[in-house]
């Protein structure tokens, strides 16, 4: 289980009474559900003002007829839930695969707010078209290419458009969310490349942004328990430890194609641990000295202090590792094969 903090200090509480991030501009790209709602809401409670983006809002969202499963999330019930704690929510109905639109969202965020402060770049929506276990020649290549355009091309669009709302701004930050903090084989060549190249991402904008006092980092969730894994488990996050009572033999096993261990799950963490990951990077005053890294939720709990909704700071990478065996993460040694390049070398003013 994750170890529950009794007696955590008042500045490191869950919330951010101080609102320290009052007067901030924030997008979050990608916010209807998932991490992305979690990092929306944690960004509310320390004050900031959220543009939550996606596609589903509750005017298009689909009928039940027209998809087997819809997802009921939208838009507007983030940014009322961002409201709600503490912050300003602002719903807009964007495809950030489309450059128009993305172009529209950042006028309308500088006539606005003059500016932008930080960017969380979440959009996936890979799920359905990830065929886990299957190697790349005999999966389906029209998911496997849309894949790649959901989740880094419009990665690459959005900041592209929001990246000079950031300029002149200070202790500007750009966020990339992942999965995992390592360069390891992810179980499926499409969703390999989109989860590696978002931390390529990371490293890359911060090379070109490192002299415009503009951060850059990858981030990671654990086991995370978003709304689609709930369902799984057929819990809500209010009884969600209710898992761990059933009695069940096969406990620490998982699907044929899914990591659904019912032990598992009880190491999981809700999609606000994330959250408040993103807000203690935002509002560390030496935050620089990580930029162009990729981090977790598990290890920024343990140095910032914060912890999840039920005051526990779960750790998936001590539990992933105990159980499944020792795998390396991007550390110093890693990146230090990064830094300096030899086009950095040969062309040290380009940036």
């Amino acid at each position: 289980m994750a170890k529950v903090l009794s007696n955590v200090p008042k500045r490191l509480a869950n919330k951010f009474p101080n609102k320290s991030l009052q007067g901030k501009i924030v997008l979050v790209a990608g916010a209807t559900r998932g991490a992305g709602r979690g990092i929306a809401i944690a960004l509310g409670e320390a004050g900031a003002t959220v543009y939550c983006t996606g596609r589903s809002t509750r005017k298009n969202s689909r009928k039940p007829s027209q998809e087997k499963s819809p997802r009921p999330e939208t838009i507007e019930e983030t940014a009322e839930l961002v409201t709600a704690a503490g912050g300003h929510g602002i719903p807009v109905r964007v495809d950030h695969t489309i450059p128009a639109e993305v172009k529209k969202l950042a006028a309308r965020i500088q006539r606005q707010h003059k500016g932008l402060d930080i960017l969380v770049n979440d959009i996936w929506g890979g799920d359905p078209l990830t065929e886990w276990g299957k190697p790349f020649w005999t999966v389906n290549l029209e998911n496997g290419l849309q894949m790649l355009k959901q989740a880094i091309h419009s990665h690459i669009i959005t900041a592209h458009y929001a990246a000079p709302l950031m300029l002149g701004r200070p202790g500007g930050i750009i966020f990339e969310i992942t999965d995992g903090d390592a360069f390891y084989y992810r179980g499926n060549l499409f969703y390999d490349l989109v989860k590696i190249s978002v931390i390529r991402l990371a490293f890359a904008m911060a090379r070109e942004l490192r002299k415009r006092d503009i951060v850059s980092v990858a981030l990671t969730t654990g086991f995370l328990r978003s709304e689609a894994v709930l369902d799984v488990f057929k819990v809500t996050e209010a009884n969600w430890k209710d898992v761990g009572k059933r009695k069940n033999k096969k406990k620490d096993e998982n699907s044929k194609d899914q990591n659904d261990a019912p032990n598992d799950f009880m190491v999981s963490e809700s999609p606000r641990y994330i959250g408040r990951a993103v807000a203690a990077l935002a509002t560390d005053p030496k935050v620089k000295n990580k930029s162009g890294r990729v981090f977790s939720s598990w290890a920024l709990a343990r140095e910032y202090g914060f912890t999840d909704l039920d005051g526990s700071q779960p750790h998936w990478g001590d539990y992933a590792r105990k159980k499944y065996g020792k795998y390396k993460i991007c550390d110093d040694r890693f990146y230090s094969y990064w830094v300096p390049g030899l086009i950095e070398l040969v062309f040290p003013d380009w940036f």
